[in-house]
């Protein structure tokens, strides 16, 4: 799947979301700050976490963590993310490229809070080397993210 299967998402639904390849590695908050020259908090990291029913994706602030609390009182069960092994196969993309597009089956997106500080943020690009510029409100109309609060700084 990875980068073209972003792509095509895309193309079907007529977004306007441009993909950005890179030719340095976007795989790790660090590494996409370094590689764009912004802050790590822009950087809109995509977490995959399994609950006893379903997986779901939560795409949050570069700079924050799951809060365990928030968690377990939103979802009603531990945050669980999913082993690495399983990355691929739950989401269709690589590890370190996990995002809300060009999912290889649908999975339920929620949107940290934490991200409506910024304008815009940077989420990865299906892929190791890729990301995407992208209006925060417009993620969320887009993705039909979920806005929660379940992170901390």
């Amino acid at each position: 799947m990875t980068v073209e299967s972003v792509r095509k998402q895309i193309e079907e639904e007529n977004l306007d979301i441009e993909v950005v390849v890179l030719d340095t590695s976007t795989a790790t908050v660090e590494l996409a700050a370094k590689s764009l020259g912004v802050e790590e908090a822009r950087i809109a990291k995509t977490m995959a976490l399994r609950l006893k029913d379903r997986d779901i994706l939560i795409v949050a602030k570069g700079d924050v963590k799951i809060d365990n609390r928030k968690f377990k009182d939103y979802f009603k069960e531990k945050a669980r993310f999913i082993k690495a092994e399983d990355i691929e196969e739950a989401t269709g993309h690589p590890i370190g490229g996990v995002c809300p597009f060009g999912l290889s089956k649908p999975l339920e997106i929620y949107l940290d809070i934490s991200l409506k500080v910024f304008d815009y943020v940077y989420p990865a690009g299906g892929d190791t080397n890729t990301c995407i510029k992208i209006d925060v409100d417009y993620l969320g109309e887009v993705t039909k993210g979920i806005w929660i609060d379940v992170c901390k700084e």
